[in-house]
């Protein structure tokens, strides 16, 4: 059996040479590349193919027998012994930032792995060099990829770098990423949907105001507001930011940053405007201080834990797919 057909080493990778090999007969086994008494490649057919020393080989080896994964019978080489084997999961998580509701979603991921598997979690905070670096550095490392790409768009070439069955999107559908599992939010859907639950509500403003700041937030969530205002006939406005803004009567203000929440209900206090009466806010991703805010801020939230859930499925099973996270509007005392 050639060794190049079994084994891979990336020289670029800093995993490793032995962790390599060792990675290679698993893949090997796990991919049905190999069976039960099939002989693999010798020492000296990989020290020679891939320029290793052969201590390098025989630290792999060594921890493949000690596991049963393999044995030896001297003087013919060594052949797979068992294809029974339990492949330890490692998880590279690459998220775009740390938030609330963010790390709501990796301790659900987490509890739902049940402790079968190691998880390794990383943030690229919208920067592309440090999304690219980190996607780079991570190749061959792990069992399995959840990536979170955010507001970067045509990055397959990097993305490709990775084994491509090993590989899951998480939160955005990307037009050049569709052939990877994903579990994704449909922030216009969502937001349009929210607007027609709360539509009873809604009626008793005569204006919607959208603060949009741009930048890393989703675009499609304009769509799905001016959509619903248009085909209502609804006075309605999208902003990028509260400078200069003095907010009137019925009027309720859709609202991405915390920031902006705070200084939306700084305003209410100040003019005297009651919330849920004769001025409303709409809060995006829900945490539990805004339950409490004000007697509680009304919230359009796609449900983090359940999108844990699901990734945690995908990994384990190695499920393929497009899933698009639950969304739901929580009606509090601020609409």
């Amino acid at each position: 059996m050639a060794s190049k057909r079994v084994i891979r080493i990336d020289s670029r990778s800093s995993r490793p040479k032995y962790r390599q090999i060792i990675d290679s007969i698993y893949q090997a086994i796990e991919k049905k590349m190999v069976k039960k008494g099939d002989k693999i490649p010798s020492i000296n057919e990989i020290c020679a193919d891939f320029n290793l020393s052969r201590d390098t080989v025989l630290v792999a080896f060594n921890e493949l027998k000690s596991k049963g994964v393999i044995r030896s019978q001297p003087g013919k080489g060594y052949y797979i012994a068992t294809t029974e084997v339990q492949i330890e999961e490692k998880v590279f998580v690459l998220f775009d930032e740390l938030n609330a509701f963010k790390e709501d979603l990796y301790n659900s991921l987490i509890n739902s792995l049940k402790g079968r598997a190691t998880v390794e979690v990383y943030f690229h905070h919208f920067n592309y060099k440090v999304f690219k670096n980190l996607i780079t550095e991570c190749v061959g490392n792990y069992t399995s990829y959840i990536i979170m790409p955010a507001t970067f768009d045509n990055i397959s070439h990097l993305v490709s770098k990775l084994p491509q069955d090993k590989v899951y999107i998480l939160d955005r559908l990307k037009k050049d990423l569709k052939a990877y599992p994903v579990v994704y939010q449909d922030f216009e859907r969502d937001l349009y949907d929210a607007m027609v639950e709360g539509s009873a509500l809604l009626k008793k403003y005569r204006k919607l105001v959208f603060v949009n700041p741009g930048g890393k937030e989703p675009v499609e969530r304009v769509a799905g507001f001016v959509k619903y205002c248009t085909e209502r006939d609804i006075e309605h406005e999208v902003i990028k930011s509260l400078h200069g803004v003095n907010p009137s009567m019925y009027e309720a203000y859709f609202l991405i940053s915390d920031r902006d929440l705070v200084e939306v209900v700084k305003m209410a206090k100040k003019y005297k405007y009651k919330l849920g009466k004769r001025f409303g806010i709409v809060s995006f991703n829900d945490t539990t201080l805004k339950e409490v805010v004000s007697g509680g801020i009304t919230t359009i939230s796609t449900d983090f834990t359940e999108m844990g859930k699901s990734l945690a499925q995908m990994v384990l099973t190695k499920k393929a797919g497009q899933i698009r996270n639950p969304a739901k509007l929580i009606v509090r005392h601020s609409l």
